[in-house]
């Protein structure tokens, strides 16, 4: 349901979902999406509050996430020369979505 509410949120932004739930041996994806010149990365967090969900995208999640990206790249070469970000959305009951964009550098 999150992840469904994200890519909702997203299309709304202007970004076409390239893949959702990439899943690889060393890492996964949440959602994939690109907008223009970006391809994003998408960490998707529901927890009961947004500081809960925001704190919870540490850095021993993030290299997963890292590694799933660059095997999504190997398949997708053609998006290898845009513009590559890590994002997250953050999600809470009653609350707005909060999109962060570029929540961090590999």
């Amino acid at each position: 349901m999150a992840e469904t509410l994200c890519a909702m949120l997203l299309r709304l932004k202007g970004f076409r979902i390239l893949a959702r739930r990439f899943r690889t041996p060393v890492g996964e994806i949440d959602i994939v999406a690109r907008r223009g010149r970006v391809v994003a990365f998408v960490e998707v967090k529901a927890r009961a509050d947004l500081v809960t969900a925001g704190e919870s995208v540490g850095a021993r999640q993030r290299r997963p996430i890292a590694r799933a990206a660059r095997a999504f790249l190997q398949k997708r070469p053609e998006l290898q020369q845009l513009d590559l970000r890590f994002d997250v959305v953050l999600l809470a009951p009653w609350r707005l979505p909060v999109h962060i964009s570029d929540a961090w550098r590999e």
